[in-house]
């Protein structure tokens, strides 16, 4: 067995890449089949390996990103959920926190819990912050609750009590008479979701596993059965939205840490990428048919998110601003994302000025273009008008396009009303498709004191090449990498990641005075959980690798900063590596008689492969170009020019912009003012010189 593949579910397709020996790299495209998603995967598969002219016995890793978990929230089609917490406690699911996406928006409603009000019960009990037991549990209480519960038809039960993390032995109890009275259904303990303090987070992040975890179990089992039919055996591992692989199986009990898998996939792929050209510090710019993500690799690491949010629309601008949808307290890639992708659809609003989404066409009816019945034109149509995607076919031909219905619908919808050609109305939407992506960029670069000029932008997607030199452009970024198979690159960064396990705990002490061997105890024992989880997935001990962090805050403060540290490491070292950071994410830290306190602890145990998981070189399947050049709009500035058409190949000799690079998963842009070559790995490097163009 020498390939592996890989499926990562879109919004519009499903991009499915098998990696085999040498590096060969074959890619497929298939429209996501919206209901029923694992179709889409298994028969993509077979076309695949009939293509590509292997077996599926001779897969030896199925890897795969999906959306089922968030759109189960997104659309309100989790399971039936009851909640028992502490008496007195079943509103802090609806209470949240102060915290509002739109601060002086009188009209804002929180969006409603997940688990409406009469499936919320407290049972009398009480746990103190130190773990001392005040109150015991009321077992005859804790018996009615479950069972009121059962007699409501509830199909998974999330039990989070005040202060559990200090001390578990209440959750465990009611944990053995759910069982007991109820054999089989699912229940999610918050000690063992995310034993935290913060009560709002910890309860919404275990209500979350509970109202995911029946779904994507039996679409996990579903999933299982066919690949299965299809004669795939191989383990079933899923992204994290850490950017970590987990057994599918590990995935159904804790699935809050797959709610963001798909987006997470492609910065993986990024930061494998980066680390493989030495290229340290990179934006991943992903954009796809629906979604636009913005992600850092900073010193060749990842920067992850110790919380967010879903649900509550695409944050945009100001990370600062939070609190829209369902708070999930995991680690997860940190990401910007916007509605913009290549069907999101161009509108005039009410004043008459031109928007771009974040509605979207989706797989179907898909953008005018596609002949589906869509009337209302894409960034896609816009695109075709503009002579920058082929206007005969996409996806190496297999999805026939119109390229005049696109102009019509531009001229029609956008143009006419703006007493506009329809070159000069496709190119604003254009514009204003890149700006709403910028302010994505930005909020993970420079709203978070990074300066995206000292940023390399590796984009992909199946249309972030299309975009990513002019906004690099506006942005003084001076370099674009484009890898192989861009299209599917996410998919690529699945094959890329590697199985990890996320371990914390809140462990609240002050830094000065703290005995350094209290702080290595409380480590090690998170370290051993991990090594014992990885080991029961067949890692042994030398092909295991441990990182350990921490939370920190200045006391008083509401708000931590992570900070790595190694063994060996003492509280001084930790508390000056936190005023380090705090300098540079905020602009000042404290003076040196501030104290400053442990929050939480954590450790990421790391699975690492008996082999290296990406070749030296990848070698996708090209295409050849359909016509050599065809004509391409630059603005007004620029006009029309006659454009080059060529495969990826043809950048082993530089070549001037103006460029367009033709491939099966997606097309690359090369404007006027920017040079494209290709480097050794088969990226191509696209460098900018010049202002913005207006």
């Amino acid at each position: 067995m020498t390939w592996r593949v890989s499926a990562d579910i879109g919004g519009t397709f499903t991009d499915l890449v098998a990696i085999g020996p040498g590096g060969a790299l074959r890619t497929k495209k298939v429209s996501s089949s919206v209901g029923d998603y694992g179709r889409a995967i298994v028969e993509g598969l077979s076309e695949l390996f009939a293509e590509a002219g292997f077996a599926a016995a001779e897969v030896e890793e199925v890897l795969h990103a999906t959306t089922v978990a968030s759109n189960a929230i997104l659309e309100h089609k989790g399971a039936k959920t009851g909640l028992i917490t502490t008496e007195g406690f079943r509103d802090v699911l609806e209470i949240r926190t102060l915290r509002m996406p739109r601060l002086y928006d009188l009209r804002w409603e929180k969006p409603a819990p997940l688990v409406p009000r009469h499936l919320r019960l407290g049972v009398a009990e009480r746990v103190n912050v130190r773990g001392g037991i005040e109150t015991p549990l009321d077992e005859a209480g804790a018996v009615a609750a479950v069972d009121a519960l059962l007699a409501e038809g509830v199909e998974a039960i999330a039990v989070c009590f005040l202060h559990s993390y200090a001390n578990p032995a209440h959750e465990r109890r009611l944990g053995e008479i759910i069982a007991a009275r109820a054999p089989g259904l699912p229940v999610s303990l918050s000690v063992d979701v995310l034993p935290e303090m913060k009560e709002y987070e910890r309860t919404s992040t275990t209500v979350i596993n509970a109202y995911i975890g029946p779904v994507l179990g039996r679409y996990l089992n579903s999933l299982s059965r066919d690949l299965a039919g299809a004669g795939l055996g191989a383990p079933l591992l899923l992204m994290q939205s850490s950017g970590g692989l987990m057994p599918a199986a590990e995935a159904a009990r804790l699935p809050v840490h797959v709610v963001e898998s798909g987006p997470a996939a492609g910065v993986i792929g990024a930061q494998a990428l980066a680390r493989r050209i030495g290229l340290a510090n990179a934006i991943s710019f992903d954009m796809g048919g629906t979604t636009a993500k913005a992600g850092v690799i900073e010193s060749f690491e990842v920067t992850r998110a110790g919380e967010y949010s879903v649900g509550g629309g695409i944050m945009v601008g100001s990370r600062l601003l939070s609190g829209a949808g369902y708070q999930l307290k995991v680690p997860a890639i940190d990401l910007a994302e916007v509605g913009a992708g290549g069907g999101s659809l161009i509108w005039l609003d009410a004043a008459g000025a031109p928007q771009v989404g974040p509605e979207s066409a989706g797989a179907f009816p898909g953008p005018v273009c596609y002949g589906r019945g869509n009337a209302q034109p894409t960034v896609t149509d816009a695109n075709v008008v503009l002579g920058y995607l082929n206007p005969h076919a996409l996806v190496g031909g297999a999805l026939p396009i119109d390229a005049a219905a696109s102009r019509a619908a531009i001229a029609a919808k956008v143009a006419g009303p703006l007493g506009l050609n329809a070159e000069d109305a496709a190119h604003g939407a254009h514009l204003i498709a890149a700006s709403n992506m910028i302010r994505a960029i930005k909020a993970v670069s420079s709203e978070r004191g990074r300066d995206p000029r000292a940023f390399a932008l590796v984009a992909f997607g199946g249309n972030g090449p299309l975009f990513a030199a002019g906004m690099a452009r506006a942005l003084g970024m001076t370099r674009v990498v484009v890898p192989p198979s861009a299209g599917v690159f996410s998919a690529v960064g699945l094959l890329a990641s590697d199985v990890e396990v996320h371990l914390s705990r809140s462990w609240r002490r002050l830094t000065r005075g703290l005995d350094p061997s209290a702080l290595e105890a409380a480590a090690a024992a998170l370290e051993a959980d991990a090594r014992a989880r990885l080991a029961a997935q067949g890692f042994p001990p030398a092909r295991i690798e441990i990182r350990r962090a921490a939370t920190l805050r200045y006391q008083g403060q509401s708000f931590e900063l992570q900070v790595g540290f190694a063994a060996g490491e003492g509280p001084a070292i930790v508390e000056e590596r936190y005023g380090a950071e705090h300098e540079r994410t905020y602009g000042h830290r404290a003076g040196a008689e501030e104290p400053v306190e442990f929050v939480t602890l954590q450790v990421i145990g790391i699975g690492l492969p008996d082999r290296p998981r990406m070749p030296d070189r990848l070698a996708p399947h090209a295409i050849a170009p359909t016509q050599p050049a065809r004509p391409a709009y630059f603005g007004r500035a620029l006009g029309w020019r006659e454009t080059a058409v060529v495969a990826r190949t043809a950048l082993a000799t530089p070549m001037p912009g103006p460029v367009i690079i033709e491939e099966y998963d997606c097309t690359c842009l090369v404007p006027p003012g920017a040079t494209a070559s290709l480097d050794g790995f088969g990226n191509i490097i696209i460098d900018i010189e010049g202002e913005p163009l207006a």
